[in-house]
């Protein structure tokens, strides 16, 4: 690599893990609010699985670069930022508009948050998404409340263990429904396991609650599993539908019937209901000292030990397709964290 390029991971066409292609491309240059990031590490989700995969409205002109959570270096500052310094380390979620498998990033100052001394970049970067994802679901959409009764379906996925970790931490009983494979991470993260592989999931759920869960959060989708999870609730529950990693093995095809169920059962008579509430996709950008102070609480509440993000696999930058096969297969528990430069060269 020369002074003027870098490289990324672009997807040309849509298509496998086999289109994603590792090419050069120009150094980025940061605009006067914007700083340039040496990219250390950056995530991998079932999103960006989705979105290289299949077409969706809006999604950004072919060829393009995936990832919405880095971590990494100041490199280079625009003439307007005064709060950020060459050198610095820094992460971020990049609000919807990928670019995150890249060596070289440019991103606007304020999107940034300085990441403590000693927190590896690879962790930190585990936190990103999930954790802010994770903390808006509990706290502005569900507004749960100690002692409530938590299952979440998908629980040992990077999303379903914060989940976990930050119900635990604020008082309520947890339940994790995933693999057999998965069951002690889930005791790890301080959640009662259930085994849909050898357990029927609506009867174990009903007897580890006393009667239901008061909150289940969906990571799955799919009309067969939001039924399942609606019959797990108790009278007077509440369902959030947080994700459709159900996509990964059934296709796109999944996501207008499970639309088309939410809205039955918003209008299903009875106390059960589905959660209503801010989202990912506006949320952050129209609140960005909420964005920035959880951010920087959750880096320092690792530090702390107060929260363990469970990084599945580091792989070199240059190896996303293999990182993308891995969380097709279904066998990732945890975060998959794509590191560039020194880091990814001593794997």
């Amino acid at each position: 690599m020369t002074e003027a390029q870098a490289h990324r991971i672009i997807v040309p066409r849509r298509g496998g893990p086999e289109v994603l292609e590792w090419v050069a491309m120009d150094m980025p240059e940061p605009g006067p609010d914007e700083v340039r990031v040496r990219v250390e590490a950056a995530g991998v989700s079932a999103y960006d699985v989705m979105l290289r995969g299949h077409w969706f409205p809006g999604l950004p002109s072919l060829p393009y670069t995936l990832g919405e959570d880095i971590v990494g270096t100041v490199d280079r500052v625009g003439a307007r930022v005064m709060d950020l310094q060459v050198g610095q380390r820094v992460g971020g979620w990049t609000f919807g508009d990928a670019g995150g498998y890249a060596e070289y990033l440019c991103r606007p100052a304020d999107d940034l948050v300085p990441v403590p001394d000693g927190l590896d970049p690879a962790t930190a970067c585990a936190l990103i998404v999930n954790y802010l994802t994770a903390s808006l679901a509990l706290r502005q959409t569900l507004k749960i409340s100690e002692g409530e009764r938590l299952l979440v379906q998908r629980a040992a996925g990077g999303l379903g263990s914060a989940l976990l970790q930050l119900s635990r931490d604020a008082g309520l009983q947890t339940f994790g429904c995933d693999a057999t494979s998965k069951q002690t991470q889930i005791r790890a993260d301080g959640a009662s396991p259930i085994d849909y592989q050898s357990e029927f999931v609506v009867a174990r759920t009903r007897a580890l609650t006393g009667g239901g869960a008061d909150v289940v959060i969906d990571l799955v989708g799919g009309a067969r599993q939001l039924v399942r999870s609606w019959r797990c609730l108790r009278s007077d529950g509440r369902l959030l539908m947080l994700g459709m990693a159900g996509t990964l093995k059934s296709g796109t095809w999944i996501i207008l019937p499970s639309l088309l169920l939410l809205g039955l059962f918003s209008v299903w008579p009875g106390g059960r209901r589905i959660a209503k509430g801010p989202g990912m996709e506006d949320y952050p950008r129209a609140h960005l000292d909420w964005y920035r102070n959880t951010l920087s609480e959750l880096f320092h509440k690792v530090l702390a030990g107060q929260l363990h993000p469970h990084i599945a696999h580091k792989l070199a930058l240059r190896d996303a397709a293999e990182a993308h096969a891995m969380l097709e297969r279904g066998a990732v528990a945890g975060k998959i964290v794509l590191i560039t430069g020194d880091s990814a060269a001593a794997q």
